[in-house]
């Protein structure tokens, strides 16, 4: 384990290139890859780095200007609903295509860090140029271009967009964006990323399920920051207003399995038809709303450490869903999975 060094020039985070920019040896401590969880590649020509690129992800293409002498490695792990991924090499494109978004039904975010060189991220009409320490956010739903003109080496967070407590239409508003590494919440979030991936040998059981957790809470805490800074969710209009201030309410009231419409209208001052109708503007219904919020509380509990002995009917309670037959054919029918198997699956520590 070694320590990272932050040094400021010019408002910019630099990494040390002793330890980023070594691109024979790709940049990456290999001597601590002996977990058979964590998964590591090589490639020492391009084809093999393609193959790795789209298996590792979702199906992805790549291309580069000079494929004579290229190298890559990475090395990967996955945690709960969490994939963590360090990738260092040569210059190279990787492109997210309409054709191959078909290919594949799941949906997720990817968060990049990048920890030396520098990139191009292009996706919904924007583009964000990234120097080492900044952070970027996109939506493997939609195209995206990464572009790497020189050796590089970067983090890549990748979890099912529902795994982020924000609203896809939201999430929208930023991708294709710079978040600055070296500035503001970011700032905090960064090395907790870094010294995570640094020792992701030593994720294991209910320590390293817990971290995975505690990364996507600090990652939605920086993206509600952007997006508080950016006024991009709070448009300044009543009814925006509103739905946000009706949103909290709801969060806070989910564990109360007597929360309805009604009550939720009395206690945001406006009638009954004023909330249905400010939720129908949104797609959605105010029950169905309730019930995906209480359900992603469940999900995310079920494969946390802490509730390691809490039974999955305990859980079920403490979000509002008093039956248990119930709650159970409503997570089958969401995630496509039992909550029982969906919790042996990510966590078997969990298991009743």
């Amino acid at each position: 384990m070694y320590m990272i060094w932050y040094h400021s020039l010019r408002g910019r985070t630099e990494w040390p290139n002793n330890r980023y920019d070594d691109v024979q040896g790709v940049g990456m401590n290999t001597q601590l890859l002996e977990n058979p969880l964590v998964r590591s590649h090589q490639a020492e020509d391009f084809a093999t780095w393609r193959t790795i690129v789209s298996e590792s992800f979702v199906p992805l293409d790549v291309d580069t200007k000079d494929d004579s002498a290229f190298r890559a490695q990475s090395k990967s792990r996955t945690l709960g609903e969490g994939f963590i991924s360090d990738i260092a090499a040569k210059s190279h494109n990787v492109h997210r295509t309409d054709a191959l978004i078909a290919q594949d039904d799941p949906k997720f975010f990817k968060i990049s860090l990048l920890l030396s060189g520098s990139g191009l991220l292009l996706q919904d009409n924007r583009e964000a140029v990234l120097q080492p320490g900044d952070l970027a956010i996109y939506d493997t739903d939609r195209p995206y271009t990464l572009e790497f003109e020189r050796d590089f080496r970067t983090l890549v967070l990748m979890v099912p967009q529902s795994a982020i407590d924000i609203s896809r239409d939201a999430i929208g508003q930023m991708t294709g964006t710079r978040i600055k590494g070296d500035n503001g919440i970011a700032k905090m979030i960064v090395p907790f990323l870094v010294h995570m991936n640094e020792n992701m040998d030593q994720l294991t059981g209910h320590t390293g399920i817990r971290l995975m957790n505690n990364a996507l809470d600090l990652v939605t805490t920086l993206l509600h920051g952007e997006l508080d800074s950016a006024k991009v969710d709070l448009a300044p209009n009543h009814r925006a207003s509103l739905l946000h201030e009706i949103r909290a309410y709801i969060d806070t009231h989910l564990g109360d399995p007597t929360l309805s419409p009604g009550s939720i209208a009395a206690a945001n001052f406006i009638s009954t038809r004023h909330l249905h109708g400010i939720f129908k503007q949104e797609g959605v219904t105010v029950a169905a709303w309730i019930r995906s919020r209480r359900l992603e509380h469940c999900r995310r509990e079920l494969t946390d450490p802490l509730f390691l002995n809490r039974p999955i009917s305990a859980i079920a309670a403490r979000w509002g869903f008093v039956d248990a037959s119930h709650f159970s054919r409503l997570f089958r029918a969401t995630f496509g999975e039992a909550p029982t198997d969906f919790r042996n699956r990510l966590c078997p520590e969990c298991s009743e």
